[in-house]
């Protein structure tokens, strides 16, 4: 099961996988970091499609059209907000990484990226959210043969750190 998670460092707006996912807020009108990226890099049907969802809580996920991506679908998910970690953050998180999955799965999507999600402007301690990612993908693919290929996209060689610990921490 390890073999279906991939840890990679590079840009997800490049990949060609069934749905990537989008740290998004809670207005799924873009932002910054990933979700501007992936907005940008998408096209403005992307937006168009954003505003007739109506937004999206945090812990949930939506699905839209990949439009000018490689990937064909964006799961938008929001991540939580770190708080100092007694607001619900750890659970929110495990929360918006299954909601997106299932999401996928409920679409016979079989390959999936995420980024690192909450871990920018939401101030999420990386370490702790790789090792949430990690440990509820993993739970998640236990029970799912069908998923072929999850990726953990990272942005830069820490968050690749991060993955990895996580990964060799929880799976050996």
């Amino acid at each position: 099961m390890p073999s279906r998670i991939e840890i990679l460092q590079g840009d997800i707006t490049r990949l060609a996988v069934d749905a990537i996912v989008n740290a998004a807020n809670e207005a799924l009108l873009g932002g910054g970091g990933v979700d501007g990226a992936i907005h940008r890099a998408a096209g403005p049907r992307l937006l168009d499609e954003c505003r007739s969802i109506g937004g999206c809580p945090t812990g949930e996920a939506r699905i839209t059209a990949g439009y000018d991506l490689p990937a064909r679908h964006v799961i938008h998910t929001v991540g939580p907000i770190w708080r100092g970690g007694n607001a619900d953050e750890h659970d929110l998180l495990a929360s918006a990484y299954t909601s997106s999955y299932r999401l996928a799965r409920l679409h016979d999507l079989t390959s999936i990226a995420y980024p690192a999600i909450s871990t920018g402007v939401y101030g999420f301690p990386p370490d702790r959210a790789a090792t949430i990612a990690i440990a509820t993908l993993a739970n998640l693919l236990r029970g799912d043969p069908e998923m072929q290929r999850v990726v953990l996209c990272c942005f830069g060689e820490d968050s690749v750190a991060h993955s990895e610990r996580a990964m060799t921490g929880l799976l050996g």
